[in-house]
């Protein structure tokens, strides 16, 4: 059910997720958004941690964004401009629990073309935002042990951070994740070249993968699932054939991430889609994960050579330093490796081979004992690449300008193995005509054995 318009209503209800009650509390809005605003349409505000029945209602993710959108800076002081409030009021007019909300201008885009951002929500208050550039999870708060809200994926505050970014935060990949060798494949005798833009290889899609691409809205949204569309053309970045491809969240009561992929092309190609949400489970920008306890059922691993590309063998997790099948925090991996390409780099950047088959399996855990919140991963795919960043030092700047720290995230990124095309002993990631490619992953959160939702 729609709440009704807030021109109507006597109040105006901030959405406060986990928190206190606030009613017209100086500052708080401040906080918030950066902007001093103690009414809206000449009615007062009143800040809630919970749905108010028959209320207008407005997240506090999607004001944020709306107000960053309607106001400038001026002496170190965000100021609202006249357009800037007039856009922002329509912009929230309709605001509503039971819509996802898209604030009109997340950015907008060199070509003129506006980027939008979309805000799913459950009942107990978490909330996932996505925006349409490169289909990116751009946000997703939970709740900790005690109650409070906590983002726990990396990620920007504005359209131009993603643009010159270079970390793929929360994007969409495709329309091949993970590294192709030497910038090239064979498929039915035929050879394709692609831009080389990880040395001499190629890396999630070439130098415009599916995360530089703007995705569109299709079918009906609802209040807690999305789905959005791309269209690849015939030689977009070297890759055969026109891919369509669909991807859909959805953000359950139970605290369910639930990403779906589904493509089809005109001809004969190869596909590997994933996603690149950076985790971190005591909140994006709130130091590194090297406490976080990880567990991976993967009883094989894909060996790489200097460039990290595999040399097609598949081994043994049995003795190496990728062996994460019993819980340890990431930490004590570190310490105590051994291989030359970790004892070098200090980070894990690896394929790992899931156990289970290709079906929809529970297949790892990472568990934080500061905010006590957990993270199951199921998924259909193969494989899995743990890649645990190691950001220079507060040099790269996130959301709420917190400085992303060495060691600052995980990676777990379900997907089929890097340059399977070259190796015909990996599962195939061939897609040809009439046939359809799926794919699903699950993140599932809950609080010390209890959905993280559920208080």
């Amino acid at each position: 059910m729609t709440n009704p318009p807030i021109q109507t209503m006597s109040q105006v209800i901030i959405f406060v997720p986990g928190g206190p009650p606030y009613t017209g509390k100086a500052g708080v809005m401040d906080s918030l958004t950066g902007l001093s605003l103690r009414v809206l349409w000449g009615k007062p505000i009143v800040y809630s941690h919970k749905p108010i029945a028959k209320a207008a209602l407005i997240s506090v993710e999607s004001l944020r964004m709306a107000v960053k959108a309607s106001s400038s800076v001026h002496g170190g002081t965000r100021v609202p401009t006249l357009w800037g409030i007039a856009t922002l009021m329509i912009s929230l007019s309709t605001a509503s629990l039971a819509q996802g909300i898209a604030v009109p201008r997340f950015g907008t885009m060199p070509d003129g073309h506006s980027v939008a951002l979309y805000a799913l929500r459950n009942r107990a208050g978490s909330e996932a935002t996505v925006i349409s550039l490169g289909a990116t999870l751009q946000s997703l708060r939970l709740h900790d042990r005690e109650g409070h809200p906590i983002d726990v994926v990396l990620g920007y505050d504005s359209l131009a951070e993603y643009l010159n970014g270079g970390s793929y935060f929360g994007a969409t990949i495709g329309r091949y994740a993970n590294r192709i060798a030497h910038a090239e494949f064979s498929l039915d005798g035929k050879t394709h070249h692609l831009p080389a833009n990880n040395g001499e290889n190629t890396l999630h899609g070439g130098t415009a993968g599916f995360n530089r691409g703007l995705w569109h809205r299709v079918g009906p949204t609802s209040g807690n699932s999305i789905q959005l569309k791309y269209v690849s053309a015939d030689g977009d970045q070297g890759f055969p054939g026109q891919l369509t491809v669909r991807v859909t969240y959805t953000l359950t009561d139970a605290d369910e991430l639930k990403i779906s992929y589904e493509a089809r092309t005109t001809a004969p190609t190869i596909v590997n889609l994933t996603n690149h949400s950076y985790f971190n489970l005591a909140g994006a920008g709130m130091g590194d994960v090297s406490q976080e306890r990880i567990t991976i059922q993967a009883s094989a691993y894909t060996p790489v050579d200097a460039a990290n590309i595999p040399t097609g063998d598949i081994e043994s997790v049995q003795g190496t330093d990728f062996d994460f099948r019993a819980a340890k925090s990431l930490g004590e991996h570190l310490q105590s490796a051994s291989d030359p390409s970790v004892v070098k780099s200090q980070v894990y950047d690896i394929n790992l081979v899931l156990d289970g088959g290709a079906r929809l399996r529970k297949v790892a855990l990472v568990q934080d004992p500061g905010s006590g919140l957990s993270m199951e991963v199921s998924t259909t795919e193969p494989g899995m690449q743990l890649y645990t960043p190691n950001f220079t030092r507060g040099r790269l700047i996130g959301k709420g300008s917190r400085g992303y720290v060495g060691y600052g995230a995980i990676c777990l990124e379900a997907e089929h193995f890097p340059d399977s095309p070259h190796r015909p002993g990996f599962p195939s990631t061939v897609l040809r005509p009439g046939q359809t490619f799926r794919s699903e992953t699950i993140y599932k959160f809950s609080t010390d054995g209890q959905s993280a939702a559920g208080r």
